[in-house]
């Protein structure tokens, strides 16, 4: 196959969608790959704050590429998930804790220092109301010309899809979640 008629783009919107594993894991894909090219990288997390694997090895990794790797951890954990939301942290402290994180990633998204900023389960926070989808479409248009911006999580809103380049559905085919297990660390989280 010839390519010559193919053209290229500075930069991408990708999203992560859909109800099965690996939406966190694929935007971790692309942090790895990015580094690997020596680009810059914003890492926002939404949503997780408690101890997850990834926590740790952006920790260890941030010491070798120094300012080259941004890391926001901005969530208060689950909201309206049953029996797995945090009891302890008001609705109001969620919104809080999310609308800030919003603002910090806008802030590198507009910046033109990054090639790369993921914001991770910036789609549960929108689908939960915790963000409008005004608010994602406000930081999808206000990207700078060379950054490419990945949106995780469930839910991605449907009639933003227009705005974004490349987006996956993650189907769920098996989980071992519904037969009563626990999410296994280090590979659920």
């Amino acid at each position: 196959m010839a390519f010559e008629d193919y053209k290229t783009k500075d930069s991408v919107v990708i999203v992560y969608t859909g109800d099965g594993k690996g939406k966190t894991s694929a935007g971790l894909g692309l942090l790895v790959r990015a580094l690997g090219n020596r680009d810059s990288v914003a890492f926002i997390q939404f949503v997780k704050y408690w101890g997850v694997s990834e926590h740790i090895f952006l920790r260890d990794i941030k010491l070798l590429f120094k300012d080259q790797l941004f890391v926001h951890k901005g969530g208060r954990g689950f909201y309206k998930a049953g029996d797995l939301s945090e009891k302890h942290i008001s609705e109001s402290q969620h919104k809080n804790a999310a609308k800030n994180t919003l603002r910090i990633a806008c802030e590198t998204v507009s910046s033109g220092k990054y090639n790369l900023v993921i914001c991770d389960e910036i789609n549960n926070a929108v689908h939960d109301g915790l963000l409008t989808k005004t608010d994602l479409q406000s930081l999808i248009s206000v990207r700078a010309p060379q950054t490419s911006l990945c949106l995780t999580g469930r839910n991605f809103p449907k009639s933003l899809l227009k705005y974004v380049d490349i987006a996956t559905n993650m189907q769920k085919i098996k989980h071992h979640f519904d037969d009563k297990y626990l999410a296994k660390k280090g590979i659920d989280y």
